[in-house]
């Protein structure tokens, strides 16, 4: 299997409604962790304020999934439009410890092609 991390910084306002839109496309867990940073523009991160705080929420997913939970995270949470933040997808060369997730990923697969 291979396996991309999404990686989100969102306004913390929109957090619920990505980890829902993730898990609803088969995500099978998060990791939230609070932040603050600069941008190109002195007061202002990829459009958040930097006075406001900012959830960077990590997805490891199976790379088929990927596009849908993209997809989702422009049509269902807007996280174009400005303010709310960005999501970007990295490359994972190799995953250990996730034996109950690729089980349950295996079955989900399964199940698609009956």
């Amino acid at each position: 299997m291979r396996f991309k991390l999404i990686v989100t910084m969102v306004n913390p306002n929109i957090t619920n409604d990505i980890i829902e839109t993730a898990k609803a496309k088969g995500a099978t867990g998060d990791v939230i962790l609070s932040g603050r940073g600069t941008g190109i523009e002195e007061t202002k991160l990829f459009g958040i304020s930097v006075a406001d705080k900012t959830d960077v929420i990590l997805f490891l997913v199976e790379e088929h999934i990927v596009k849908p939970i993209m997809d989702g995270f422009n049509e269902e949470c807007k996280i174009e439009e400005p303010g709310n933040g960005i999501a970007m997808v990295l490359s994972i060369d190799k995953v250990a410890g996730l034996d109950r997730q690729i089980e349950a990923i295996k079955n989900k697969l399964r199940e698609e092609q009956l």
